[in-house]
């Protein structure tokens, strides 16, 4: 018989924990990358986009393609994907007056009521937003609180949700000028729960192919949930990137997640996280099992080695940057990130800023694909 210890025990890895930082200038996430190298169509088949090896041990760099993870993952090991799909969050329309006006939905609340973000003249509290589209049924939208910039809290006349499909489009990022023929390459092929305004786009590489080769072999899969929401994509303004204020994104690992998780880390295997999001969700779910709030400073040297992460539902706010301790993360699947942004700071967190700045120059020289529909960084 297997023996746990009482839920109260952790250990202490070092004598002092590390200093936190209080400065890191946003300067050093910028990188120069030539816009050509930015992908505007998916890569076909997904798993034979490109995928750069970066062993954190030793610096070392491998070309490969995604459908070489399997030369990398052993028996034992646990992926974890974030199984969110992307909404129709798009929604065209007009004011009362004819003007054209867009809705783009961001995340919902209660009541109704949702923030969105607006595009039109004077879109300020009271007006009303008419979405229609040919063959679905019209829908008003009351603007009731006025947010920072373009931001909105807005409250529909009827559930908007089920009307999606027919009233909304999938939105691509600002830097996609390229028509999506087939929104579903916008989509996880295990998507399930519907929620996000933008992909997971790691996962976007896998196929039925490579998912069922990776389980002949001996590796394990779970799920976890995280609705993406634009302000992953959008770049640190603060000079001092530590004053930038992380999103909060809804989340989701449930008690059998949880504990295939930690019954992984007990037998040997490691937690290997498809995508950025899936380390926000594994890394809160670990500050959880510490009892701590996402966003609340944990000491870097405190873990609970039996009990990795603990299930939980709500909103995250977890900024991981450079001197993150990493409890629940053990390799990654990433793709290549904006310059200035919090997903660069992660991966640089997680391998070393100057490591990962080196690996972005060795793919720039090496002709991979940058952002969404671009190609893949496996990180051990």
């Amino acid at each position: 018989m297997r023996w746990f210890p009482p839920p109260d025990i952790c250990a202490v890895e070092e004598p002092q924990p590390t200093k936190r930082p209080t400065y890191i200038p946003i300067t050093d996430f910028d990188y120069r990358l030539p816009p050509e190298r930015i992908a505007q169509t998916p890569m076909e088949p997904r798993d034979h986009a490109r995928m750069l090896v970066l062993h954190r041990d030793t610096g070392q760099m491998e070309h490969r393609h995604v459908y070489d993870i399997v030369d990398y993952l052993r028996p034992g090991d646990l992926l974890v994907l974030n199984d969110t799909r992307v909404i129709p969050a798009r929604l065209l329309g007009h004011k009362e007056t004819g003007g054209r006006a867009e809705v783009f939905l961001l995340r919902e609340l209660e009541g109704g009521r949702w923030e969105v973000l607006v595009r039109g003249r004077n879109l300020t509290a009271g007006k009303k937003i008419i979405i229609e589209r040919e063959g679905a049924p019209r829908v008003t939208a009351v603007i009731e609180e006025e947010l920072e910039g373009p931001k909105r809290v807005v409250r529909f006349h009827r559930d908007i949700t089920p009307l999606l499909d027919d009233l909304g489009e999938i939105p691509l990022p600002p830097y996609i000028h390229t028509p999506l023929q087939d929104p579903e390459r916008y989509q996880t092929i295990y998507g399930r729960r519907e929620g996000a305004v933008a992909a997971p786009t790691a996962g976007l590489h896998f196929t039925p192919d490579l998912l069922m080769d990776l389980r002949a072999r001996g590796i394990q899969f779970a799920y976890v949930t995280l609705h993406v929401g634009l302000g992953t994509f959008q770049p640190v303004k603060e000079e001092n990137a530590l004053d930038h204020k992380m999103h909060r994104e809804w989340m989701e690992l449930n008690a059998h997640t949880a504990r295939l998780i930690n019954d992984t880390r007990l037998a040997g295997g490691r937690i290997v996280a498809v995508g950025t999001t899936s380390v926000r969700v594994l890394e809160t779910a670990a500050k959880i099992a510490l009892g701590l709030e996402p966003s609340d400073p944990a000491p870097p040297n405190l873990v609970c080695g039996w009990k990795t992460v603990a299930a939980w539902t709500g909103e995250t706010d977890l900024f991981i940057y450079p001197g993150h301790h990493f409890r629940a993360v053990d390799a990654m699947l990433t793709n290549f990130h904006l310059p200035k942004s919090t997903l660069l700071m992660l991966v640089a967190a997680f391998a070393d800023r100057e490591t990962i700045l080196r690996a972005y120059e060795e793919a720039i020289r090496e002709g991979y694909r940058f952002f969404s529909f671009g190609d893949a960084m496996l990180i051990l």
